[in-house]
């Protein structure tokens, strides 16, 4: 049987606070692939909504999805870049992770769950981040666990230290029923 062979497409999810962009930094490291923080992507707009503790409408996401999208798909057809990239960003919603499937094709979705006292205490103790410790709960409510029928999702429990977890999310990379990807040509 003949795989069709994609670059590498991670989206490191979860509720801010989680652990999204130190785990995305760590695989960027682990395997050689390119990374951005999805915050970075965000407009202008939105975070100044975000830091004066509003949470975002579907309308601010699309087009943030959408560059997210276009971030992981960009990495085709640059020799330097063929492997793909990393993307933190919490795609909360099953329509969210829809949408950046449909627009960036395979992707493997490293969902990072855990308690919401312990993200809460993470929240707290970061300095210099937009994302105000208040917006939580909100997050907490819009989160759509992923469901077995997404199977190109990793959970990974957060109560655990980031060099297992890192650990945890490239031994399940490797292992991942997702073989299309170009996991082979990866030193996992």
């Amino acid at each position: 049987m003949h795989h069709e062979i994609h670059p590498l497409r991670i989206i490191v999810m979860g509720v801010s606070g989680c652990g999204k962009s130190t785990l995305a930094q760590g695989l960027s490291l682990a395997l050689a692939l390119r990374m951005k923080d999805g915050d970075e992507l965000h407009l202008p707009e939105s975070v100044a909504k975000m830091s004066a503790g509003i949470p975002l409408e579907d309308a601010d996401r699309w087009p943030w999805l959408d560059r997210i999208a276009a971030y992981l798909k960009s990495s085709e057809g640059h020799a330097s870049e063929s492997l793909g990239g990393i993307v933190a960003c919490s795609a909360l919603k099953k329509i969210y992770r829809d949408r950046i499937r449909k627009n960036a094709g395979p992707v493997v979705f490293i969902f990072l769950d855990g308690n919401a006292e312990l993200i809460r205490d993470r929240m707290t103790q970061r300095l210099g981040h937009f994302m105000q410790a208040g917006l939580l709960d909100s997050q907490l409510q819009a989160l759509e666990k992923p469901s077995l029928d997404e199977t190109d999702v990793i959970s990974l429990d957060i109560a655990q230290s980031v060099e297992a977890i890192l650990q945890q999310a490239l031994k399940n990379l490797k292992t991942s029923s997702t073989q299309t990807h170009t996991f082979s040509s990866l030193s996992i």
